[in-house]
């Protein structure tokens, strides 16, 4: 496999309401500011993640592009979600070995529609859709399947809200647990709605540790899918991440930090489990989903979180996950390493 690492990182800083900003308003700063970071002003590759029902309107990431300019023609392709899938995409377009560089972002603006009807729309159109479950109910069924006490959820999003508010890019949100939403589900369980978006650069071979001398390497990546019907899988597992945990190779060493896409508080704890993770890791240091959730780049961002980490100096293994799809149906794992 040829060495491919992530070079730089950037994210917006994240509102909780529209600021006006468009879509290309709102990716020109960080896709400035990785330009800034990695010293490189074209990509041989450029890959993107985001969602028409967000925005709108159709093709809605092809005004995006504005905020790349147009010249010189570049080499792009896009993802109808997370932008963690861009950057899957982008990975393997480096292994074919004719492009050295490649430019993913992702971004969002979940504050311009109701986010419950929106991903609604995701579910199968003839048999679930009707059914009236949103993603904050099949989330409630998914927790209660689970069956974790309540200290335990309680935890997972106090310290998410704790220390998202010591992440400049993040807005602070009250210590407190909030209204009851979907039992078992209080306020403070459900990732925020948030606009926002986020880019990183990849660099393969010897120019990765040209343009930083911390380049964090991705040493693995895997992502695994399971059935759409919640009747066909266990909600209080998830399968897939273990899976593309297995394939990804995140047992293989010690992990310092993991960034779980963990869009309610129980998700968390399915997720350590699935991915074996011991009790001295330090998982969501930025405060996670549960303190930020620009869709369609917070996976891209849990990526690029556990990537600064090693960028920095901070941690020499780290792992990022993005999820997708109701109750964890789809889990992308990437296991990062200095």
């Amino acid at each position: 496999m040829r060495e491919v690492a992530i070079v730089a990182f950037a994210q917006t800083e994240h509102t909780a309401h529209d600021t006006g900003l468009s879509e290309p308003e709102l990716i020109a700063p960080v896709i400035r500011a990785v330009k800034e970071q990695s010293g490189l002003s074209t990509f041989g590759f450029t890959c993107s993640g985001s969602c028409d029902y967000l925005a709108g309107a159709p093709f809605s990431f092809v005004s995006a592009l504005d905020a790349l300019g147009a010249w010189p023609p570049i080499s792009e392709s896009h993802v109808e979600m997370d932008a963690a899938w861009a950057l899957y995409e982008a990975w393997v377009r480096l292994q074919h070995g004719d492009v050295d560089t490649a430019l993913v972002y992702g971004f969002g603006k979940s504050s311009l529609g109701d986010l419950r009807t929106i991903m609604t729309l995701q579910l199968d159109p003839y048999y679930l859709e009707p059914l009236g479950l949103d993603q904050l109910s099949f989330a409630a069924l998914q927790a209660g399947a689970l069956g974790a006490p309540r200290e335990a959820l309680d935890a997972v999003a106090m310290r998410s809200r704790q220390d998202g508010r010591n992440n400049p890019y993040t807005f602070d949100l009250p210590l407190e647990q909030g209204a009851s939403v979907v039992e078992p589900l209080k306020e403070w369980d459900i990732a925020p709605i948030t606009d926002g978006a986020a880019a990183v650069v990849l660099a393969a071979g010897d120019l990765a540790r040209r343009i930083t001398t911390n380049p964090a390497y991705i040493s693995g990546i895997a992502h695994r899918i399971e059935p759409h019907y919640l009747g066909m899988r266990e909600l209080a597992v998830s399968a897939s991440a273990a899976e593309a945990a297995r394939a990804a190779g995140v047992g293989k060493a010690r992990v310092d930090v993991a960034e779980l896409h963990a869009s309610f508080s129980h998700e968390e704890l399915i997720l350590r489990q699935a991915l074996e993770l011991p009790d001295d890791v330090v998982i969501n240091p930025s405060g996670g989903a549960l303190a930020a959730n620009p869709v369609m780049a917070t996976g891209l961002i849990r990526i690029g979180e556990a990537a600064r980490r090693i960028l920095d100096g901070a941690a020499r293994r780290t792992v990022g996950h993005a999820a997708s799809g109701p109750c964890l149906q789809h889990n992308l794992v990437t296991v990062l390493e200095a």
